[in-house]
Parts: structure tokens; sequence; C-alpha cells
């Protein structure tokens, strides 16, 4: 290092040698030193709130698998980040939360000094792979070499490490460099020899894909057309077999018909997913098969659906191994399992409610004139929920649907961080008019950096499942039918454009024209003129 510098810019110089190029925050009095170092190889956005930041962080690891960082302050930037923190957690992403902390000696002593929690790394704790507080300068290269062995050789889960703004200050002399993190796990010989046997041995295999086999597509395909399995994923797993390939179903856990396919399985491969009850929505699925579990987590081989095979492993590897092990083998029973396939994606359109027939229809219309390689950024609405498994999507990461945490106000930050992350490729936003309002000033965010970014507000009159939960319990409806703004009017005064739209045809042509635009773009789409 040519001369003295202080430990916030060793940081982000770190940060840089470990192939962070962005970061996402709002500077404070107690991240001066961090921003020393911002902007000399580290670009800095700047959200309007902390959660946004948190949320932009998650769209980079989301868009990517790489980690996503935000900067934030000390106290309040902590708690305003945590949502996402606790969203990435939820959804196995690498996302980096670093953050000030008051002096190290003040820590725990309850002397209400600035942005004081008595001890922040505890509000993260529960939240992150681990969240720690580095005490020394020296600290922050272990910490960091910790983080990103987290990231990049285990189930990725969000870190949140804090640095004093005393330890900040420090000076460091000598040069910071990161660590070659460790090779993922494989599977044995055996492992795979007994699991090519079962699936040979099937007549009614099945697969399902879960969002840490993402890397897998093109090898569970394969094995998918040779053994004749049907390919079901979660939310998170959804286009890494693409979702028009004639084995696929899709996310359509959520849907009874699926659902009831369950049982026929003798076999079920189950691939880097954790069998979520939330992408179900029932207290247990019906495996009645023999069950294989493939996971990097090796908590996930025995907890509430127990492997009859459990293999500890780096998804892709194994499924490579697999596909080679299999050969030349191909089952005669692929037509049989395309009809399934087939009579099942009868019997959900056949089965769609009022509502979703009109989700239905918007989605296809949007399909119609997406992009294919286009990422779509979606909150927890109910066209986002129809979409699970009524959205084609022919590719993995480009499917945004945090179904396991399930916040509300992720969809525009998570799309400005993918955009950003992926510039290249083009990114839509799909949320309700409750979720939207949750970080809307981050339409500023997306303004000021010139985003052509079309966000589609489904108008549905407020907080529309929870008014249909209520109904069907029969309560009276209580706190679901806020007034909204008028959005248009709010895209205009964010410096966005905005569109109400009144057929499915301008919905087509606005969104069109908004990837070609300067800015972001708010087109509004209202349940009952759909």
């Amino acid at each position: 290092m040519s001369s003295a510098i202080t430990c916030g810019e060793a940081t982000i110089r770190l940060l840089a040698k470990y192939g962070v190029k962005t970061m996402f925050g709002i500077p404070g009095v107690h991240t001066l030193d961090f921003c020393r170092g911002l902007d000399k190889g580290v670009r800095h956005i700047q959200a309007r709130n902390e959660q946004g930041a948190g949320f932009m962080a998650e769209g980079w690891a989301r868009a990517t698998g790489e980690p996503g960082v935000a900067l934030v302050i000390s106290g309040p930037g902590v708690t305003n980040a945590s949502t996402a923190i606790a969203q990435a957690y939820a959804d196995s992403l690498p996302v980096l939360l670093l953050s000030a902390e008051p002096a190290s000696y003040t820590i725990g002593k309850g002397w209400g000094v600035l942005h004081e929690v008595t001890e922040q790394k505890k509000v993260t704790e529960p939240l992150t792979a681990f969240s720690a507080t580095a005490h020394r300068a020296q600290d922050v290269p272990e910490l960091l070499a910790r983080a990103f062995t987290v990231f990049v050789s285990q189930r990725p889960r969000p870190v949140h490490i804090s640095i004093p703004i005393d330890v900040q200050s420090e000076i460091v002399d000598d040069e910071w460099q990161p660590v070659i993190p460790p090779t993922l796990p494989s599977a044995s010989v055996d492992q795979v020899n007994i699991v090519t046997k079962l699936l040979k041995g099937a007549r009614s295999p099945m697969i399902m894909v879960g969002g840490g086999a993402w890397q897998a597509g093109n090898e569970l395909t394969a094995i998918a057309e040779q053994t004749g399995a049907i390919v079901i994923a979660s939310t998170a797993g959804k286009g890494i077999v693409a979702d028009n390939h004639p084995l696929s179903l899709s996310a359509s856990t959520v849907r009874p018909e699926a659902l009831k396919l369950l049982p026929e399985a003798d076999v079920i491969l189950a691939v880097g997913t954790e069998l979520s009850e939330t992408d179900s929505f029932v207290e247990r699925m019906n495996f009645t098969g023999k069950l294989i579990r493939v996971d990097i987590d090796p908590t996930k081989i025995n907890d509430f659906y127990p492997a009859d095979i459990g293999i500890v492993a780096d998804a892709k590897s194994v499924m490579k191994q697999v596909h080679a092990a299999l050969d030349s083998y191909n089952s005669d029973r692929c037509e049989i399992a395309e009809n399934r396939v087939h009579e099942v994606h009868a019997e959900i359109k056949a089965g769609l409610t009022p509502s979703e027939r009109q989700h239905v229809a918007v989605l296809e219309a949007l399909a119609m004139v997406a992009p294919d390689d286009l990422i779509w950024a979606g909150d927890a609405c109910q066209l986002v929920y129809t979409g699970a498994f009524a959205m084609p999507m022919h590719g993995s990461r480009r499917w945004f649907y945090p179904a396991g945490y399930c916040a509300l106000g992720n969809a525009l930050p998570n799309a400005i961080g993918a955009k950003l992350a992926r510039p290249d490729s083009p990114v839509a936003v799909l949320a309700g008019d409750g979720g939207f309002m949750f970080t809307m000033p981050e339409l500023v965010t997306a303004a000021e950096l010139g985003l052509a970014l079309p966000v589609i507000i489904w108008e549905n009159g407020g907080l529309k499942q929870i008014q249909d939960d209520m109904d069907g319990r029969q309560i009276a409806r209580v706190g679901v039918e806020g007034v909204n703004p008028d959005f248009v009017m709010l895209a205009k005064a964010c410096h966005c454009h905005g569109v109400d739209t009144h057929s499915l045809q301008e919905m087509q042509d606005v969104f069109q024209a908004a990837f070609k635009a300067d800015r972001p773009t708010v087109i509004v789409v209202h349940e009952q003129r759909s």
C-alpha cells in the first residue's frame, strides 16, 4: 500500500478485490470513513431508504448469484435494512450488510450514544449466516474472508458485519488481500450409482427443482428427458427447466391439480430445494415414493421430509454425474409423462377463479410482447401468485418472487439492483398497489439512474388477498381498503413516465415502449378493466 489509509477505506478496497463493483445505501455521519473509499473502483448507489438499499443488494444477488452489498449506518440503518436481509436469508441469497456501529468502547454500555443498539449484532443474528462486530481493524479481513467463503462454498446466506466508528478510523499500513474459498463438495460414485439405479427402475419418476439448482438446468432437462420424469419447480426454481418444456409443470405446487400428482411418483429427485411450505401452502406434501435429496445444506437432507437417499453436494456437479451415469438410457415413459403434464395443465386452466382468469389474460398479453431474456421482479401480490404457475420462464434467475419471507415492497428495488447488475438484460416490475407503496420512493432512485424499467402496478383496490381472506372467513374488512394515490401523477412527481391503461392492447404498447424510455415508466393496470 503506497500510504497508510483508514480501516474504512481499506475495507472498501478489499471488497473491490473480492469483485464487488456496486454498493447500495445512504451515507451518514457514522459511515464517512467508508465513503473515503467509494467511487474508487466501487460505485455507490444512493437509495431513499435503507430497506430499499437492502432490497437492491438482494436484487443484485437474485440476478447474478454474486454477492450484493448494502452499506448502512448503525442503529436505524441496520433495522431498516433488516427486512431485506431476512428475505435474503429465506431465499438463500449472498448479501453482505456492511454497517457502522457506535464506538467500540460504548457497546453494551447503554450510555445513550447516537444510533445506539446495546449489542447490534444480535439484531441480525437470526437473519444471517453470521453477524459480527470488528473490534479492531485486523478483524475486518478475517470477517470478510469468512463471509465470502459462506457465499461461494455452502448454502449462501446473508452476512452482517459491523465496524464501529473508532475502528473505521484506525490506520491500516498493510495491503489486505482476498482469500481463495474452498471448492464445493460433490457426490461419490456409489451415491451416483444408487440414484441412477432408482431413476432407471422408476415407473413414474418426478423431479422437484429448487433455486439451489440454478446452474444445473441443462443437466436436469436432459435427465428428465432420459427418464421420463415430470418436473415441478419451486418459485425460486422456476425456469431452471424451461416452463414450456413438455415435461414441466412450472412452479405449480400451489395448485391442488399438481399436488395430487405427488403420490403417483415412485421416485422423487429433489434438487436444491427445501420443499418449503410456502411453495405449496399445505401442511405436508404427500410423497409416497423413494425420496432422493441433493442439497448443499446438510440440514435439509433429513428435516421435514427425510430422504431415503441424501447427498450433500453442489447440485450442478451431482446432476452432471447422474446425467453421465445414465449414459444412453432412454425411458419409454416420456410420452405418458408428457400426456399427464398436458392433462394437469388443462385441469389448472379449468380450475382458475374469475380473478385468476384476469391475471392469466394480463400475463399472457405481457408474455406475448416481452423480450425473451426478460427478468421479472415480482412483489407479493395476486398477479405474481398466479404468475408462479402461469407466466412462462425459460431460464434461471429471471422470476423474482420471494414466496418464503414474502415481504412487501421488494419488487422495485429488486429490479434496480438487477438492472445495475445485468445492464444488458431487460428488467420489469410486477407489483400490487399495496406493496408498491412500501418502497415507492425508490422510483426517484431509478429515475436518477435513467433506468428503462416498466413498472406494472396491479391496481385492485388495496390489499386484495387479505380482503379475500377476510371475506372467506366472514370477517368484516378492516385496514385493507385504504385509498390509493394517483399513480400517474405520483410517477411524474418522481421524474418518471406514467400511464393509466384501459385495455390489454394499450398495456402491451406502453410496456414495449418502456424498454426504450430514458427513465422508468409506471404502467397502471386495473383488475376490472383488464
